[in-house]
Parts: structure tokens; C-alpha cells; sequence
């Protein structure tokens, strides 16, 4: 899984804690979340086919119950046009998912569902029926997940796992950065002449620690995490081999208005 830069692990070492604790009391009642999925969408400024995905998704990024993310990548810059928004790191990311779903290629726009499955970003009923299933078919948000946070400090509290879920025994708790709202006009490619806003595009990840299956509470420095604007929090399964695997939990840990 790429990892940003912007946070050393040297200073999540020290900023972290992390505690096991008893069961969760009711979500509704604590704060603690379970949304309907999480969509990341592998999307370019320079793809012809993505503009009809990136105003889906823009209704996505809108919804509450919906962690939407946006991984701008770069191998379509050759075609005249830079993505404004793309870097390396997204792509490694989208090769990453191609590997774990035993693919030969990769596409945009793709949309991969709580890191389970993937179809076309653009096609609506594929995406919202798949959202549907997977929380049906156990395959949805499976641990909850509460944020706090105040002038010093951000919190993320992770549930413990449900006896008897089909969960994984591990999971890395993953920060994804991600853009405010942006406009961009594309001057150049086979976009030329559009003007397209762009939503949650990611900037950064930071892997922030470990989760094993009981309850578990982070802490990490306000000033380090706030200032990067966007965030979200995404308790992901990952090999051994490094690949990404299941998402079981998300939560937005800061979401800027537009």
C-alpha cells in the first residue's frame, strides 16, 4: 500500500497510543459509525471517459453514510494533459487492488468497493447495487468507528470485532488526506475545453497503526493531521505480501466544506 510522506512514522510512534477495552456501547448512542461503504475512485483529468464518473461521484462525496475517495493517477498525462491532482502513489495504489483481484490491467474510471470488488466508476446501478450487497451479504462496514478531537489531539476509537463475524485477526488503521473541493480547467488533452470540480482527491497516506480485533483507541497530534485538510480513516486488511485486502471500517476523520 502506498504510504505518504507527510507523516513520519517516527512521529505516530510517539504520538499514538493504544489501548484494548471492554465492548462498545450502542453506536447511536456513543458516536461510533458504521457508513454505508467506502468508493475510491481511480480517476484522471486527462481520461475522456471519467468526467461522467467524476460527477457521480461528486453526489457520493456529498453523502454522509459514504466514505468517498478520489485517487487521481498519472498514466494518462502522456496524452498532452497533467493531472493536476495525480501522483505515483495513487497509481501504485490502483496496481496494488489490480494484483490483489487477480487482474492484468488497469482501467479509469474504477471504482473499487470497500476494497472488495471493483466495477466502471460511471455506472451508477453498478456501484449503488454493489454498495447494497456487500452490506447485505456481509461484506459491508463491520467494526464501527468513532472520531473526537479537540485543539490538541485527534482520537479515533476502533470497536472490537462481533463474535462470530468473518473478520480478519489484523488490519492496518489508514489515513487517506485528501483535497478540498476543487475547479480545474484542462487545457490541454482530450478534456481540452472542460471545466470539471473534483472532490476528496487523495494526497497522502499514512498507515497510523495496527488494530487486532478488540477495541482499540488512537491518539494522534491535532496539528499533524488537521493541517493536511481532508482526512479519512480506513481500517483495511492488508497481506503479508503488503497487498490491500478487505475494508471492514471507515470514518472521516476531518471533511472540509466546499
Amino acid at each position: 500500500m502506498p504510504i505518504g510522506t507527510s507523516l513520519r512514522l517516527s512521529l505516530i510512534a510517539v504520538a499514538l497510543s493504544a489501548f484494548c477495552g471492554a465492548g462498545l456501547a450502542d453506536e447511536a448512542e456513543t458516536g461510533f459509525e458504521k457508513p454505508a461503504g467506502v468508493v475510491e475512485l481511480f480517476t484522471s483529468q486527462g481520461c475522456n471517459s471519467c468526467p461522467p464518473a467524476d460527477k457521480f461521484f461528486a453526489e457520493l462525496a456529498g453523502k454522509d453514510d459514504i466514505v468517498a475517495l478520489a485517487y487521481h493517477v498519472d498514466y494518462w498525462d502522456y496524452l498532452g494533459w497533467h493531472d493536476t491532482l495525480s501522483s505515483k502513489d495513487n497509481t501504485e495504489r490502483q496496481y496494488a487492488y489490480m494484483r490483489t483481484f487477480g487482474g492484468r490491467s488497469i482501467y479509469t474510471p474504477q471504482a473499487v468497493i470497500n476494497g472488495r470488488t471493483h466495477v466502471n466508476g460511471a455506472n451508477r446501478g453498478a456501484v449503488g447495487g454493489t454498495l447494497s450487497m456487500l452490506k447485505s451479504s456481509g461484506g459491508g462496514m463491520l467494526v464501527p468507528i468513532r472520531v473526537t478531537r479537540d485543539d490538541e489531539s485527534v482520537v479515533i476509537e476502533v470497536g472490537a470485532a462481533e463474535p462470530g463475524a468473518n473478520l480478519p485477526d489484523t488490519a492496518h488503521v489508514v489515513l487517506a488526506y485528501f483535497e478540498p473541493p476543487q475547479t480545474v480547467e484542462i487545457g490541454r488533452g482530450r478534456n481540452r475545453g472542460r471545466q470539471m470540480t473534483y472532490w476528496n482527491a487523495v494526497s497522502s497516506m499514512q498507515t497510523a497503526g495496527m488494530w487486532h480485533g478488540k477495541a482499540q483507541r488512537y491518539e494522534l497530534p491535532a496539528s499533524e493531521v488537521l493541517k493536511k485538510g481532508g482526512c479519512a480513516v480506513l481500517l483495511q486488511s492488508v497481506a503479508t505480501d503488503g497487498l490491500p485486502g478487505p475494508i471492514i471500517g471507515a470514518a472521516f476523520v476531518n471533511k472540509p466544506k466546499p
